[in-house]
């Protein structure tokens, strides 16, 4: 098993590694002076590091491909506020020395326990036909094992084993929460929406490496697999109404929103709005929790650029925690500030002459353990301008 992982790298900074990694990508480049270089992304199960080779470049060429498994030697360093490794041994691994669960990241919840929520909100239907056609698809053996393992997409958002079916789960929640806003829209309906949209995921991808599309994932995309896979299931369910499967088909593919997302149709009617909507934003909420989680080292609250959003992202507990850091110090620094503006203000709420307590070890329980939110607001508003009349 490694012992290091990328998650790490704080630890080591500036210091020589040796571990095992997955390579996600590998491409030969271009020096200023023309000379080429090896840029490669090594991967792990907590994440990606960007890894250049600048000598001996012939000898490592053809020692390895994308999707190989390899032991690296190199430095670990920062460069432009990210992890880099500068490698200097590169060979593949040998299958002995393999350990795939080192590799690929997997949700930290209990998957049986989401499969069982999931089964939860499938008996919660009203509909015999949506709630027959999801149990179809439950009842299948080798459905479940991919919907529990499959990710969510490649890169973009739950992009781990199990990513599909947490987000689902997720989505399942915000469609239930939603609907009670919005009685006008089916639930049922909604609900089968958020249990079929991805599902094409269990063949469009494949995870034993690294997270890569299949060549029929290539070809046709998860809404036409979607689409089959739908057809094949309502074929078992004779009298299946022909209104419902066109709904059904519908949901399937507009969940993108979108033309320009590959959506070949927008969303006609409520629940079809709704459910790419929440897709939506649940997919972007974990793009961002998963990248506050990948840079929790970094000093600075702003993260680096991400993709799928097309912006860095400020990171608010940082940032308040980085305030509330700020304030403590001007405090610390300015005694007699502090002083003479505590004496001010206890003056004016003490007019019978009462001597106040200014040693500083009177504050209570409540005042130290306000939240950095309301530190901020203190520090704020002890900076007004009072007008002088």
């Amino acid at each position: 098993m490694k012992e290091f992982y990328i998650c790490d790298c704080a630890k080591v900074e500036n210091q020589t590694i040796t571990s095992f990694f997955v390579v996600a990508s590998k491409q030969l480049k271009s020096k200023k002076n023309g000379d080429l270089y090896l840029s490669v992304i090594l991967a792990d199960r907590s994440g990606q590091l960007q890894a250049n080779m600048w000598d001996n470049v012939a000898d490592a060429l053809d020692g390895f491909e994308q999707d190989d498994f390899v032991k690296v030697k190199g430095v670990i360093h920062k460069y432009n506020g990210r992890w880099q490794l500068t490698m200097h041994k590169v060979r593949r691994l040998g299958e002995q020395e393999i350990e795939y669960s080192d590799y690929i990241a997997k949700t930290h919840k209990d998957i049986e326990q989401l499969w069982r929520t999931l089964g939860e909100f499938v008996e919660s239907l009203q509909n015999p036909w949506l709630k027959s056609l999801l149990k179809e698809f439950m009842a299948d053996e080798a459905i479940a094992t991919a919907y529990k393992n499959a990710p969510a997409a490649k890169t973009l958002h739950h992009a781990f084993v199990g990513g599909l079916l947490d987000h689902v789960v997720s989505l399942f929640t915000l469609c239930d929460l939603a609907v009670r806003n919005y009685p006008q829209v089916d639930r049922d309906l909604l609900l089968t929406g958020a249990f079929l949209h991805d599902i094409g995921k269990v063949h469009e991808l494949v995870y034993q490496r690294s997270i890569a599309y299949t060549t029929k994932g290539q070809l046709l995309g998860h809404m036409i697999i979607e689409l089959e896979m739908l057809h094949q299931k309502i074929a078992r369910l004779p009298g299946f109404p022909d209104e419902l499967k066109i709904l059904l088909e519908h949901v399937i593919i507009s969940h993108h929103g979108q033309y320009e997302f590959g959506s070949p149709k927008l969303p006609m009617f409520p629940e079809a709005l709704m459910l790419h909507y929440l897709d939506d934003l649940d997919s972007k909420m974990e793009s961002m929790r998963a990248q506050f989680e990948r840079e929790a080292e970094l000093d600075s609250p702003w993260t680096s650029y991400n993709p799928s959003l097309g912006r860095p992202l400020l990171n608010t507990k940082k940032f308040l925690e980085k305030g509330l850091a700020a304030s403590r110090l001007i405090e610390a620094r300015s005694p007699a500030v502090v002083a003479n503006g505590a004496m001010e203000a206890v003056s004016a709420a003490t007019p019978n002459g009462e001597q106040p307590n200014l040693s500083g070890g009177g504050k209570d329980k409540e005042e130290e353990e306000r939240s950095p939110l309301e530190a901020l607001e203190r520090k704020f508003a002890a900076h007004k301008v009072t007008t002088v009349k």
